[in-house]
Formats: structure tokens, C-alpha cells, sequence
């Protein structure tokens, strides 16, 4: 299975680089399942997050930092719903 999501995070800076890079970094999962699990941790470390689908995955979903926890709390109402079913 080839990954469908991805999860760019800010990255902290230590120390003094050589070079100028990039503050973010992004990782890739198979599920939304998994981007979210990773997202929440990052979110919770105090870091801006941002997530969506890879092309061409569709349909085509961006998550904004602004928008990050309406999409982890989605996650959790979704558990809730299947455990109220028992």
C-alpha cells in the first residue's frame, strides 16, 4: 500500500546550521489513522501542524493548521459513535 497522507510539522531549531534550511518537515502514512495519531503527538508538543492527502488521491483533502484540531476531534466523535453501539 503507497502512502495517501502526509503530516508537515514545524521543526525546531538547535544550534547554529551551516546552511539555511527548511523549518518543516513532512512524513508520510498509508491512513489517515495513522497521519492523525502522528499529527495529535506533534500538535501536542506545541508544534504548527498541517496535513492532507497526496496526489492523486481523491478526494483531495488539506487540513490547515487552523483547521488541525476539528480534524483530530472528528477522529475522536467517530470512537465515541462505535463505542455508544455496544
Amino acid at each position: 500500500m503507497s502512502p495517501t497522507w502526509y503530516v508537515t510539522f514545524e521543526v525546531q531549531r538547535r544550534g547554529i546550521l551551516p546552511r539555511q534550511r527548511s523549518p518543516r518537515e513532512t512524513k508520510t502514512f498509508e491512513t489517515e489513522q495513522e497521519a492523525k495519531l502522528f499529527a495529535r503527538a506533534r500538535r501536542d508538543e506545541g508544534l504548527a501542524v498541517f496535513a492532507g492527502t497526496i496526489n492523486p488521491h481523491r478526494p483531495k483533502r488539506l487540513i490547515p493548521s487552523s483547521g488541525i484540531n476539528g480534524w483530530l476531534a472528528d477522529d475522536q466523535d467517530s470512537a465515541a459513535d462505535t463505542s455508544d453501539a455496544d
